[in-house]
Formats: C-alpha cells, sequence, structure tokens
C-alpha cells in the first residue's frame, strides 16, 4: 500500500502548524500557497495571542474565565466545547512559540510582556512588538522548512486550488490546482485535504484583509457540497486607514497599550488636535462604557464610532467620517518598543507622525466569524476528544477546515488576539484526527483509478478555456468586482437594513449574471492574473448571497450583526418600581430570542444557485447563555434580575429531582 499523503491548502499560521505537525506524526504533506508562504496573509497581525499567564493567574485569571470571555464575547453562538478546548491548550500554545524562538516582548525581569485585548479585564495578550504575526509565521516556517529539507513536505507556492476531487461515495480524495506562474493543471492525489485558506474579505471590495483574500477556495468547496456555517457574521474592526486601494489596520494594539478614541465636541473642529483643551474632548467609549473604555468588543466600539460620525455629525472631517486614536499623551519610546510597527504603517501612508499628532481612523471590514462548518466530537471532560477523525471535517468526508476559513470558534463577534490562537490551535488539534480519519481505508488516495482525477483535471480545464475565449464587448470584471464591493459595503457591514438586503440579494444576483458574460483582456498561458482573478470574482458570489440571505433572515441584533428594527435599548425609568418592571420586560424579549435565535445559520448549495439555509442548535451545556451587556444602560439591574431567574430554574429542577427520586 502506498503511503498515505495529505494536502494542506493555505500557508499561513493554521496551515503551517497543520503542517508541522502532522511531518512530526510522519505523515507527508503537499502545502499548497497562492503566494509565499512568508507572505500569507497571516503576517499581517498586529497586536497578539491570547492565553491565560502567570501575571493573570495572580489576578484571579484562568482557561475558564478566558473560555468565558470569548462565548460571552461572541454572544454564546459557538458551540463550547471547542472553545474550551483552545482556552485549555492556550497556554501550552506560547510556551510552545516561546521555544520556537518567537521574540515576544519581555518586561525588565525577562518574563514575557502581556497587553490587554478587548472583551476583557486581564492582560491576556502576549505579543512581539505590533507584528506578532509575522513573528509567529516565520517560527513556523522555519519549522515546516526542516521538514521539507527531510522530504516529508513539499511546498508549491504560487499555485491555486481550483477543487476537490471526489470519489463515488462522496469521499474527498484529493484536489486539482494549477500553477499560477506555467497556468498548467495537476490533480494532487490526498487522502485528506485541509483548507487553511483564510478569509474572504475582498467580497467586500476594500477591507483590511490582502489581496489574496478571495475566498475562492472555500467557496469552491462549498459548491462542491460543503456547508457553509455562520456566514452572515462578517467582523468590522473599529479602527483602521482608510485608502484608496484598501484598508490599512490600526490594531487594537494601539488601544490595549493605553491609546484613547474621541472626537472634539465641536463638529469638524478646525484647530491642531493636540491644542483642544481636554474639556472640550468627547472620550465617548469611556464615557458610554466606564468598565471597558476603549476595550470594549470590537462590534460595540464599531457601532459607536459609526454612530459618532453618521448619525451624531461629530466626525473629526466634513467629508471623510473618522475619529481621533490618540497615542500622543504615551512615552515615545515606549510606543516604539511595544507599537513600531503599526505606527510606521500609518507614518508612511498617511505622512503623520502618529506618536506626535493623533491617528485619524474609521472602521473597516477584517474578518469572517462564519466560514464553512466543521464538526467534532465532544470529550468526557467537556473539550474536544483529540484524535477523532470528526474534528474539523466538513460536511465532505476527508476534507477538514481550519484557521478563519471555519465557523467554529468565535461566534457572532471575535474577540481581539483570539485569531491567532485559533488559527494554530486548530492546526495542530486537528492533525492527529486527519491522520485516524485516514486509517483503515482499503486503499490511498493514490491507488484510486486514475479515471477518478483525469474527469475533475479535465473539468477544471475545461472551465479555464472557456472563459479565456470570451470574446471582447463583454463586462470588466475588475467593474464587476467594484460594484459588488460597493454594494456589499453599504448594506451588510455596520448597520443591516431588510429592504437594503432584499434588493442588495436581486443586485448581487444581477451582477453574477454579468459576471457569465465578462471578457477577459489577457488570454495568454503564462502568469495570466486576469484569468485567475476572473475566476475567483465568479467565486464571491455564492459567498456574497450566504452573506446577504443569511442576514436577511436573521432578525435579531447579535454580535457584529446589528438590525436596528430589532435592537433592545437600555432601561430608560427612573421609578424603581417602572424601572424594575423594563428589566423584567427586557429579560422576558432575550429569552424568547434567545429560543428563536441561538441558533448556527447552515447554508448548502442548492440547485437553482441559491444557498439554501437551515439552522443548528448549540452546545451551550458548559455556560448557559446570559444577557451581554457591556455597559447597557440598566445593565446592574438586568442582570439581578436574570440571576434570579436562573436561580429559581435551577432551584425548581432540583426539587423535580428530589420529588422523582422519592417516588
Amino acid at each position: 500500500m502506498a503511503q498515505p499523503r495529505v494536502l494542506v491548502v493555505g500557508g499561513g499560521l493554521a496551515g503551517l502548524s497543520a503542517t508541522m505537525r502532522l511531518a512530526e506524526l510522519g505523515v507527508a504533506v503537499d502545502l499548497i500557497s497562492l503566494v509565499p508562504v512568508k507572505r500569507s496573509h497571516s503576517v499581517c497581525a498586529q497586536g497578539g495571542i491570547n492565553s491565560v499567564n502567570a501575571l493573570t493567574r495572580q489576578q484571579g485569571d484562568s482557561e475558564w474565565k478566558h473560555f468565558d470571555d470569548t462565548v460571552y464575547g461572541g454572544d454564546f453562538l459557538q458551540h463550547q466545547p471547542p472553545v474550551k478546548e483552545m482556552a485549555d491548550w492556550g497556554p501550552r500554545i506560547i510556551d510552545l512559540m516561546d521555544r520556537l524562538g518567537v521574540p515576544f516582548n519581555r518586561t525588565p525581569e525577562g518574563f514575557r510582556d502581556q497587553r490587554r485585548f478587548g472583551g476583557t479585564l486581564y492582560k491576556r495578550t502576549a505579543f512581539a512588538g505590533a507584528t506578532t504575526g509575522q513573528q509567529l509565521l516565520y517560527a513556523l516556517d522555519e519549522q515546516v522548512r526542516r521538514h521539507e529539507v527531510a522530504g516529508r513536505v513539499k511546498k508549491w507556492e504560487f499555485w491555486d486550488f481550483l477543487a476537490p476531487v471526489l470519489d463515488g461515495h462522496g469521499r474527498c480524495r484529493g484536489a486539482i490546482c494549477q500553477d499560477l506562474v506555467s497556468m498548467q493543471f495537476r490533480s494532487f492525489a490526498a487522502d485528506a485535504v485541509i483548507l487553511a485558506s483564510g478569509g474572504c474579505g475582498l467580497v467586500f471590495g476594500r477591507s483590511t484583509m490582502s489581496m489574496a483574500c478571495t475566498g475562492s477556495a472555500i467557496s469552491r468547496a462549498y459548491q462542491h457540497g460543503a456547508a457553509y456555517g455562520n456566514g452572515e457574521f462578517i467582523q468590522v474592526h473599529p479602527t483602521a486607514i482608510p485608502g484608496a486601494d484598501k484598508l490599512r489596520l490600526m490594531s487594537e494594539s494601539a488601544r490595549g497599550e493605553g491609546g484613547r478614541v474621541w472626537v472634539p465636541r465641536t463638529p469638524q473642529d478646525p484647530r491642531d488636535p493636540t491644542t483642544i483643551p481636554e474639556s472640550e474632548r468627547f472620550y465617548f467609549l469611556e464615557d458610554r462604557y466606564p468598565k471597558y473604555k476603549n476595550l470594549v468588543p470590537r462590534d460595540i466600539a464599531t457601532r459607536e464610532i459609526f454612530d459618532i460620525c453618521v448619525n451624531e455629525g461629530l466626525s473629526v472631517e466634513r467629508d471623510r467620517p473618522c475619529v481621533y486614536l490618540d497615542l500622543t499623551h504615551i512615552p515615545r519610546q515606549e510606543l516604539d518598543r511595544k507599537l513600531h510597527g503599526i505606527l510606521e504603517i500609518y507614518e508612511k501612508f498617511q505622512g503623520v507622525d502618529p506618536r506626535s499628532v493623533p491617528m485619524k481612523i474609521f472602521p473597516a471590514v477584517h474578518y469572517s466569524m462564519g466560514g464553512l462548518w466543521v464538526d467534532y466530537q465532544r470529550s468526557a471532560g467537556g473539550g474536544m476528544e483529540e484524535g477523532s477523525p470528526r474534528n474539523h471535517q466538513t460536511t465532505i468526508p476527508g476534507l477538514y477546515a481550519i484557521g478563519e476559513c471555519d465557523y467554529q470558534y468565535h461566534g457572532a463577534n471575535r474577540l481581539g488576539a483570539n485569531s491567532l490562537l485559533s488559527c494554530i490551535f486548530s492546526g495542530l488539534f486537528c492533525a492527529s484526527g486527519v491522520i485516524a480519519g485516514g486509517e483503515g481505508a482499503s486503499r490511498t488516495a493514490a491507488e484510486e483509478p486514475a479515471r477518478l482525477f483525469d474527469s475533475a483535471l479535465r473539468r477544471e480545464q475545461d472551465r479555464h478555456e472557456a472563459l479565456l475565449g470570451r470574446r471582447g464587448g463583454g463586462d470588466n470584471p475588475y467593474a464587476i468586482h467594484q460594484d459588488l464591493g460597493a454594494l456589499m459595503t453599504r448594506v451588510a457591514t455596520v448597520v443591516r437594513r431588510n429592504d437594503q438586503l432584499a434588493a442588495a440579494y436581486d443586485e448581487v444576483c444581477t451582477l453574477e449574471e454579468r459576471w457569465t458574460r465578462s471578457a477577459v483582456s489577457d488570454t495568454g498561458n503564462w502568469t495570466n492574473q486576469n484569468v485567475t482573478f476572473t475566476k475567483s470574482l465568479g467565486d464571491m458570489f455564492p459567498l456574497a448571497k450566504i452573506i446577504l440571505k443569511g442576514a436577511l433572515l436573521r432578525d435579531e441584533c447579535r454580535g457584529a450583526h446589528f438590525k436596528p428594527a430589532f435592537s433592545v435599548p437600555g432601561l430608560s425609568a427612573t421609578d424603581p418600581v417602572d424601572r424594575r418592571r423594563e428589566a423584567e420586560a427586557w429579560c422576558d424579549r432575550f429569552a424568547a430570542n434567545t429560543e428563536r435565535w441561538l441558533k448556527s445559520t447552515v447554508a448548502r448549495p442548492g440547485a437553482d444557485g441559491h444557498p439554501q439555509i437551515t439552522y443548528e442548535d448549540i452546545d451551550t451545556s458548559l455556560i448557559p447563555p446570559r444577557p451581554r451587556l457591556y455597559g447597557l444602560v440598566g445593565a446592574d439591574l438586568i442582570e439581578e434580575v436574570w440571576r434570579e431567574r436562573q436561580a429559581s430554574v435551577a432551584e425548581g429542577a432540583s426539587r423535580a429531582t428530589v420529588a422523582a427520586a422519592a417516588t
């Protein structure tokens, strides 16, 4: 029997960690990447990576609290066993990366330095300046290179994943890929395929994601039958630099190190911001969220900044919405030691030194909480059972998804610095299950009949030739992409309204039909970026439909998904009796909404080209859902009423158990 082989698609943190672990376990790996591995989008991550540590333990922190912060921040829209397992692995992952040589910032005593990120009250985030993603990526790449030299790993850089190859039983047996230099096609036989291809930011045109983040790989898996989970949950990061080509992230680490968000109380105040007195500045996050201040979760900070600029008219500039992110009160030496990477980006693209002048920032599309639906097996301890072939397997047997392209860990909103942890964790954790999933097979993928791969290869070649054969006069695919991005950004980011979502869905269908008539300007067979982009554009439409239809059907506000028509305001009554009655009514509505909408959205491709939406119950057995308040007016009273109700329910259940035992 031939030796088993695994194909990993994506050379970022998730893909590299999975490759490293598989190679350590003795499995041969083909690693496919659109770009050189060291240019994968993970390199752009700035702020840090979360885990409990010795410092936070002294303050009362624990893995359980990290777990709780994650599910609470995600509005309980994630299965809890995988999140618990991730939080439990966190300290070990940080220690591993430290041993692999990641240059984490240190305190004067030599301990790893920590910073605080949003949605938590602990300094739980380890960091390497403001280039943490790059340092983690380089450390993992170094390990993979060792296995490459030993012959256990073969890298295929500048290759594009086109389609999974499925056998007669619907099991993934490999993939068809294309060399983006020679434009040649190749089939890869694999006993498992792991997608680690990142998010789909380019569906929105401009985002903080790299230009390679088209979502094409996950869309192609979806179009071959893999279910997609929670697609409507898209994170809009509160602080980014607007740009004509893309939006550049200003990491949450800037606020974690003491950066303050504010606007002048006088709209469009023309004065130099450094001369505006404190009394004439509106630190609106600190004012409205005194507990978390500038480190409220990202969805809340984003909506507040959007509201300040758009609805309250307090934007710093009249023609461009923005607020100040101020670091000027922090010593320059401290800024350079901890934030040099992002300050250099701002200075390069804005021509202003953010150490002496407040930055101007505005929210931008940043991350996909949703992604390919993946399975898991719960362990006896409430986490995930290590070694189970169900872990991270999509609805296509043998096809796995990890990192940002799965939906598993972040629910309705991702807490900052949890992304790097989830990427590395999912890559390391799934490896043993991938191996177990291939054990016991009567033959390896390499022993499958050649016709299985030949027919799949011909389909992709025919599709490619059909695109090249489109005659001039058709729509420009780049213009269609601009229209798609503008539409999605307008209706499916910070604020969502049903009438706009319904109209946008129809418009996306129209754009997709225009795409079928678009023509490529380059018909060559060498480094043809035009045809590659046109293919990727076609694969954006299924994802756009999933996002829009999921958002249209979900009539509630949850994390990053905000519909004003379904928002629940805080308490307004001042009389104690009336205020208590309001809190009771608030909890009634919350309970009804939890019963109706605490479910994962699951999309599957329909025969008519439209996503078929169903819903899946969520495992909340470890931490019962509770109101996600973060500074809502009347939060203390609402929490009191909710706790009383939960205690009453628990007491009733206990009495019923005693009565049943007595009979």
